[in-house]
């Protein structure tokens, strides 16, 4: 299933919600784009939740948060 499939689900708000409350959240995500993804950009939600040791939907919400926001840069590159 691909992350926007997972995103277009009803109760994708509940666990995206859940996740943002958990204290370590905003620590993983940036562990993940700042170290994991450069090292891996095509990881998967279960192999980045077996190296951050974090349960699946907090990785899923990580990487489609993440892919969000390549796409945004991508499309608004930051000029210099």
């Amino acid at each position: 299933m691909s992350l926007q499939k997972y995103a277009d689900d009803e109760v994708w708000s509940i666990l995206s919600d859940t996740v943002h409350a958990l204290v370590m959240y905003s620590n993983h995500k940036a562990y993940a784009r700042e170290v994991i993804l450069p090292q891996k950009a095509e990881i998967t939600p279960a192999e980045l939740a077996a190296r951050l040791k974090v349960p699946l939907g907090e990785a899923l919400v990580i990487l489609c948060e993440l892919s969000v926001e390549r796409k945004n840069q991508l499309d608004n590159p930051v000029e210099k």
